[in-house]
């Protein structure tokens, strides 16, 4: 016996229906995690889980405390908006006032409804509110937020990687945040032109350190990354200073310097925003130099001018990069800094760079409260 067209359309409805419904079920799911989706599955889940609680705690209160509200409560607070979680915190008020009258006073013996329990569920519903305010006002969800400050990181980290450099060259870099926190103040941004011939490197450091100049490096390192290349190498510090001042922020100056390398000839032009001199070795002669241009520092006033210095780089050359928090601190100067630097530095020469930038930050400013990045540039011999 075959199927008529009117049974064959019933079920192709059916599974269509099916279909909708699982493609549907699947994106609220991913929006939900994702932190765009609405919050009442999670509402009615805990709100559910509410009674369930209350009775176990009557029926054995010695395996489920009544304090055992604040589980709900305390997902609550970091799974509902504001409004939704009041709901919740009026079911779990009603389920204490339901616990209490059967239990009957609390000086009548143990497992009673005390005045402790209603204090420390009201305290832990309080705290649960003011974080989903704090959610609420900043618009991000906790499920998105952890992804997006990891996000974050990642984009900074991924900004700061240096392109690869043809056979004959090799370069090192370690960036270390203040406090060993995820975000740093100081960035790298590069990228080879003019066919890749020409190697242009800027090393930034955002005028304050960790979390507090984390935003700030972020905007600049994409600002700049978008500027470098696009510009005459002479073009990019004025550029660039001329965009830090239109930010106007309260903290906005930074130091920066640019290095613009002819992977060819070796020879290169350093220009400076107020920043540290870069260290050269000298493969003849063993002995490092201080190279710096003369400029002021970004963010300051309009109309800066950046002079250049140049250099070569010779076979078994080395360039090194850095901030002032790998050779500051407040128990010796600048100059003192460098020349423990240096001094460090002295140890890789005969064995090679490679691995170097790390274990100079260790062994130079391993534990100083601000942001340090170093950079090495090495022409192989």
């Amino acid at each position: 016996m075959t199927s008529g067209p009117g049974t064959e359309t019933l079920t192709a409805r059916v599974h269509k229906g099916l279909h909708r419904a699982r493609i549907g079920m699947r994106k609220a799911g991913v929006d939900y995690f994702r932190g765009e989706g609405s919050d009442r599955f999670a509402l009615a889940a805990l709100f559910l889980a509410i009674p369930a609680i209350a009775a176990g705690t009557l029926w054995r209160p010695e395996w489920i405390a009544p304090t055992a509200l604040v589980l709900p409560v305390i997902a609550g607070g970091l799974l509902l908006r504001p409004a939704n979680l009041l709901i919740l915190y009026s079911a779990s008020a009603a389920a204490l006032v339901v616990e209490s009258a059967l239990f009957g006073p609390y000086d009548d013996g143990p497992d009673r409804i005390t005045p402790g329990t209603v204090l420390v569920v009201a305290a832990v519903g309080f705290f649960g509110l003011l974080i989903a305010q704090f959610r609420s006002r900043v618009g991000v969800p906790w499920r998105r937020g952890g992804t997006m400050l990891f996000d974050l990181r990642e984009r900074i980290r991924v900004q700061s990687k240096l392109p690869k450099l043809p056979k004959g060259w090799h370069h090192e870099m370690a960036l270390r945040p203040a406090g060993g926190q995820s975000f740093s103040g100081d960035f790298v941004v590069a990228s080879r032109t003019h066919g890749g011939n020409i190697l242009e490197v800027v090393l930034t450091d955002v005028s304050g350190k960790g979390m507090d100049a984390a935003s700030r490096a972020l905007l600049l390192s994409g600002a700049f990354g978008g500027l470098l290349g696009s510009l005459p190498p002479h073009g990019f510090l004025p550029a660039a200073n001329g965009y830090l001042l239109r930010q106007d922020w309260d903290e906005g100056f930074a130091t920066s310097i640019h290095l613009v390398l002819d992977l060819d000839s070796g020879d290169y032009e350093l220009l400076s925003a107020g920043h540290l001199p870069a260290l050269q070795l000298s493969a003849g002669t063993g002995r490092w130099e201080e190279k710096s241009g003369e400029g002021p520092l970004l963010g300051v006033y309009d109309g800066a001018q950046f002079d250049p210095v140049k250099g070569t780089l010779r076979p078994g050359d080395v360039l090194m990069l850095f901030t002032d928090g790998l050779v500051e601190a407040a128990d010796r100067d600048i100059a003192e800094g460098i020349d423990r630097l240096t001094g460090e530095a002295d140890r890789y020469v005969t064995s090679g760079f490679a691995g170097a930038a790390w274990h100079l930050i260790e062994a130079v400013a391993k534990d100083v409260n601000d942001d340090r990045a170093l950079l090495l540039i090495c022409r192989d011999a």
